[in-house]
């Protein structure tokens, strides 16, 4: 069988969903400016952003009404995410 490639290819312990109490994520008001984590959430498979940014830490640049926009230090570039509410949180 040929191999596969996806997006989402070992991920299989990074993509695991842990038992958190806490607020919900839709309770949160997010700024510009503000710092969020992302934190993919493996259930919610629309607005997932790439695994190779599951825990790290970007500033929002824009706030959709679904969607927001971060910028992210990967190595010595700076990129945007794009993701869905769910796949990010906020650092208290």
């Amino acid at each position: 069988m040929p191999k596969s490639h996806g997006i989402r290819r070992k991920t299989r312990h990074i993509l695991h969903k842990d038992f958190v109490r806490g607020l919900s994520y839709l309770l949160y008001d997010y700024k510009v400016g503000n710092k969020v984590v992302i934190n993919i959430d493996p259930s919610e498979h629309k607005g997932m952003p790439h695994k190779r940014f599951q825990g790290k830490v970007g500033i929002i640049s824009k706030v959709g009404r679904r969607t927001l926009t971060a910028k992210v230090n990967v190595g010595n570039k700076e990129k945007i995410v794009t993701a869905r509410l769910n796949h990010v949180k906020q650092v208290v």
